[in-house]
């Protein structure tokens, strides 16, 4: 089950990845020009499509590759942090609440998951330990 929410969360943060492309045509095309948007558009879709294709590939040995699950959940739990104090402050909108729906679930599902799969703690795991680099296979 964990395996295959991990592949499908990450097929559909392709979907953002390409959003946020979108974003940057949508400022590159705009009159007049807005300036330093483009750049950072571009390479945060193109790191967002590398961490899809990152969540995709650790799906496929979840033992082994569980920090990466697991510290992509660590991104969503920071996101949704950012969001709680960011709304009130007046620096971000309200419709991002809808984020805490969305990245919270799936960020504390890959948080815990990976240290169920592993048997790592959460220390471990921000190490990148699994317990399998151990194994006599892994050397």
């Amino acid at each position: 089950m964990l395996k295959k929410f991990v592949y499908w969360t990450g097929m559909s943060d392709f979907l953002v990845g390409l959003g946020t492309w979108g974003g940057a045509v949508g400022v590159a095309i705009n009159e007049p020009g807005v300036q330093g948007k483009f750049v950072p558009l571009i390479t945060l879709g193109t790191f967002l499509l590398m961490a899809a294709a990152l969540l995709m590939w650790s799906s496929h040995d979840m033992k082994t590759r569980a920090p990466v699950f697991f510290w992509q959940g660590l991104v969503r739990l920071s996101a949704i942090s950012a969001v709680v104090y960011a709304v009130p402050h007046g620096l971000s909108m309200t419709w991002e609440y809808g984020l805490l729906a969305i990245d919270g679930p799936i960020g504390l599902v890959y948080v815990i998951g990976a240290m169920k799969v592993t048997g790592a703690s959460f220390v471990d795991l921000l190490q990148c330990k699994t317990g399998a680099e151990s194994s006599p296979a892994a050397a």
